[in-house]
């Protein structure tokens, strides 16, 4: 008799230090509910991973789910799949890093649940061959990928019900490929449909309907919970699948017992096919969508994905610089000789979480609250390794080709990039573990073309039996988001040389829309003159008047104290044109409505003319930022805010606030100071 085995998987994870109040919703909504709908048909089985410290949060607070997850391990209904324990793309840190943060899941699950995982749930399956002999390494004999991993590879997609074998030196890993029809299924699609595709799939030698997918998926994703247990979901599908003559469920484990391999495979490196057109730049990724849409007529939607693809997910790293720099700084700082600091190990571990470092449908990089527990991560760390040290390093740890000089005080690091500007890219505050240069740059994204070109409404409403998936969620009044629709031509760091005109204008800046006559908000500048505390940055570049180039040369001298930074800024060109200097700072905060400026909470965009000082005090860190300057300069402030997509629709996020100084161009030495005092 043909049999198809169910090997029903869920995966579910939240952000390191996500919000208590997001877990605490995710625990009622989604895990909790599943597991004790799930304990009421003991024959049901089925597999999870879920990251470790999400296991240790719901142990500490979920006490009532922790039982009953042990419950059904006791009595073999769950199987328990490793990962990184704090869920890093594993292809993204380093070899040991990898092996340690997969030991201390699997010894998580085994001290607990009382089983050893011999599978691992990849994050974001995300697959590179390099990771296959640390994975063996730590005894696992099996991974879940994505479908798409085989058909990009030139697999036939009705081929993949089973499980394959891959080899690395000759060590030997399993590899399930996730059934995209069932990932879409399940559970937006009425239970009889995805029971008929199980059936259908159905063979002889018993196949595997794979489905590994987001536990989220369950109550949590937009209309879920209403869909998967008001409306009673949940149960008609779990009765439908014991019912059944043809689909029996099983753990990954048990199927491997049962079945033999459906051959030898080599994967490309890659994820899932959403991942790889998120990766690509906006562009591309509207290229992309084009070349799909105008080979659909041609060609099988399996051909396309066979022969079509986006980019691979470490690209993000290229596409955001400010990802490049959380990854790289976690990087360098795992090389260093405090490694048998457990401290410094933890926060070292945490700052290899994945969500932070890319953006798709989920927030990701654009969430300020994210990157703020990056850098908490990453400052623990540093404050563990250069204890009561004060220096400068001239390194190039991002990867760039090009230097960053970072500095190291009692209260501070301080980091500068050649590359772009000679910027200062962060302003790590040591004490309180914050760093007020965590902004964002307002990045063109390729979701951004709904707005500027909205479906009509024939296409909008277009609807079948069931609920959304969260990748085809509709926007409402789209056009509320189109102000919003900025691009930054240069990063958003601090100590940004503009060269700008009389006409120059607050609204102008926040819109990135003013004239800019030099080139040095956005080139390099090359290190000069370094000793103890000091160091001096310049760029021999240009001014550009009337369709004619003069000769120009910024200087930028720094010096580090404790809790403060004197600059020297000098420009020196022929231009006779009445210009401006302008000094542009782009400062992060946990929350910019509740900054003072000048004892007055931040409420709205605003220039203030003549000023020699300026003072904003942030009541989260406790920290005043005072700004000192040699002359008066007209300071001019906006609200720096970002428009991405997230699971319900677009999101409008506030990165922090950019703040100009500005001063006659003409023999402009402008000197002065950065502090932060408590």
């Amino acid at each position: 008799m043909k049999k198809t085995a169910l090997l029903l998987g869920l995966h579910c994870h939240q952000p390191v230090d996500n919000f208590h109040e997001v877990l605490e919703e995710a625990i009622a909504k989604s895990y909790l509910p599943f597991f004790e709908i799930a304990a009421e048909y003991p024959e049901f089985a089925f597999s999870v991973h879920y990251s470790g410290w999400l296991l240790e949060y719901i142990r500490d607070h979920a006490p009532k789910l922790f039982a009953l997850m042990q419950k059904l391990a006791d009595r073999g209904q769950v199987e328990f799949l490793t990962g990184g324990f704090y869920e890093p793309i594993l292809a993204s840190i380093p070899s040991r890093d990898r092996r340690a943060q997969i030991d201390k899941l699997s010894d998580f699950i085994e001290t607990h649940f009382g089983q050893r995982p011999k599978g691992l749930w990849l994050t974001e399956r995300v697959w590179d061959g390099a990771i296959t002999k640390d994975l063996i390494k730590c005894g696992i004999e099996y991974v879940v990928v994505d479908d798409y991993h085989f058909i990009s590879s030139g697999f036939d997609q009705e081929k993949l019900n089973g499980y394959f074998l891959t080899e690395e030196e000759g060590k030997v890993l399993k590899l399930f490929p996730i059934n995209k029809n069932l990932r879409y299924q399940i559970p937006f699609a009425p239970e009889k449909e995805s029971c008929s595709y199980l059936e259908s799939i159905a063979s002889e030698e018993i196949s595997a309907g794979v489905i590994f997918d987001d536990g989220e998926k369950f109550g949590i994703w937009p209309q879920t919970y209403e869909w998967v247990y008001e409306k009673g979901w949940l149960k008609r599908f779990i009765e439908a699948v014991l019912e059944s003559d043809t689909i029996e469920t099983m753990t990954y484990e048990a199927y491997l017992q049962t079945a033999k391999p459906i051959s030898l495979a080599y994967l490309p490196t890659t994820s899932y096919f959403e991942m790889g057109e998120w990766s690509l730049r906006p562009h591309d990724a509207l290229e992309l969508e084009k070349v799909k849409h105008t080979l659909t007529d041609a060609f099988p939607a399996e051909t396309i994905e066979k022969f079509v693809k986006g980019s691979i997910w470490k690209n993000f790293l290229v596409k955001y610089y400010e990802s490049n720099q959380i990854h790289k700084r976690m990087i360098a700082l795992s090389s260093n000789a405090k490694r048998k600091n457990p401290d410094f190990m933890e926060n070292l571990y945490k700052a290899q979480t994945n969500d932070v470092l890319w953006h798709g449908v989920f927030g990701g990089i654009y969430l300020p609250n994210l990157r703020d527990n990056a850098w908490r991560f990453i400052i623990g760390c540093e404050n563990e390794a250069y204890k009561g040290k004060e220096k400068i390093i001239i390194h190039d740890d991002n990867c760039d080709g090009y230097d960053e000089v970072r500095c190291l005080t009692d209260e501070l690091v301080a980091v500068f990039d050649t590359k772009t500007g000679g910027q200062l890219c962060e302003l790590d505050i040591r004490d309180k573990q914050f760093n007020f240069a965590n902004t964002l740059t307002r990045y063109d994204e390729a979701y951004h073309d709904k707005i500027r070109h909205p479906q009509t409404e024939e296409e909008a409403s277009h609807e079948e039996e069931g609920i959304s998936t969260i990748h085809n969620l509709g926007g409402a009044d789209l056009e509320q988001y189109r102000p919003y629709l900025i691009t930054d031509w240069y990063l958003k760091n601090s100590f940004v040389d503009h060269i700008v005109d009389s006409a120059f204008s607050l609204e102008q800046f926040q819109q990135c829309q003013f004239a800019e006559y030099g080139d040095f908000a956005n080139q390099p500048f090359t290190v000069h003159k370094v000793k103890k505390r000091t160091f001096t940055l310049q760029r021999d570049g240009g001014i550009f008047v009337g369709g004619e180039a003069h000769k120009a040369r910024v200087k930028k001298r720094f010096k580090v104290h404790k809790n403060s930074i004197d600059f020297k800024i000098k420009l020196k060109s022929n231009v006779g044109e009445e210009l401006f200097y302008l000094m542009e700072h782009n400062l992060h905060f946990a929350d910019s409505k509740a900054v003072k400026i000048e004892g007055e909470k931040f409420a709205e965009n605003h220039v203030l003319l003549a000023k020699e000082s300026l003072e904003l005090y942030d009541p989260y860190t406790g920290k005043t930022i005072v700004f000192s300057f040699s002359e008066p300069v007209d300071v001019y402030i906006y609200s720096l805010d970002t428009l991405s997509q997230s699971e319900s629709g677009f999101e409008l996020t506030n990165q922090g606030m950019t703040i100009g100084f500005k001063v006659p161009m003409e023999e402009m030495v402008l000197e002065g100071e950065m502090r932060v005092v408590s």
